[in-house]
C-alpha cells in the first residue's frame, strides 16, 4: 500500500479529516497543508488507520476533541462581567476586521 492510501481508514476517520482540513482552509491555510495537518490530527487522535471489525485497532482514548463544550465555560466563570463584556467587543472587532479581508 502506498503512502498515502486512505483505504485502511474507516468512513468517520475520513470524515473527521475533511471536518478538520475544512477549519483548517478557513483559518487561511492552503488546501494542501490542511489536508495533511488534518490527517495528522486523525492519526494522533485515533493511533492511524482503524478498518472496522472485531478486533482490529485500539478504542480511541484520550482525544483532545473529547473535551469539546467542557473547557469554555470556566475561564469566563471565573471574571467579572465588565471584563467579560470588554473581551466579548474586542473578539466581535477582531472578528469584522478579519472578516474583510478573508472573504473567498
Amino acid at each position: 500500500m502506498p503512502r498515502g492510501d486512505k483505504s485502511a481508514y474507516t468512513g468517520k476517520q475520513k470524515r473527521k479529516a475533511e471536518h478538520i482540513e475544512e477549519s483548517y482552509e478557513d483559518r487561511g491555510l492552503s488546501h494542501e497543508e490542511a489536508e495533511r495537518r488534518a490527517w495528522a490530527t486523525v492519526n494522533k487522535e485515533d493511533g492511524g488507520g482503524n478498518k472496522s471489525g472485531s478486533g482490529r485497532g485500539k478504542t480511541d482514548t484520550h482525544v483532545s476533541a473529547g473535551k469539546g463544550g467542557r473547557t469554555g465555560g470556566k475561564a469566563s466563570a471565573s471574571r467579572t462581567p465588565a471584563e467579560r463584556s470588554a473581551s466579548a467587543s474586542k473578539a466581535a472587532a477582531t472578528r469584522k476586521r478579519n472578516a474583510q479581508h478573508a472573504h473567498h
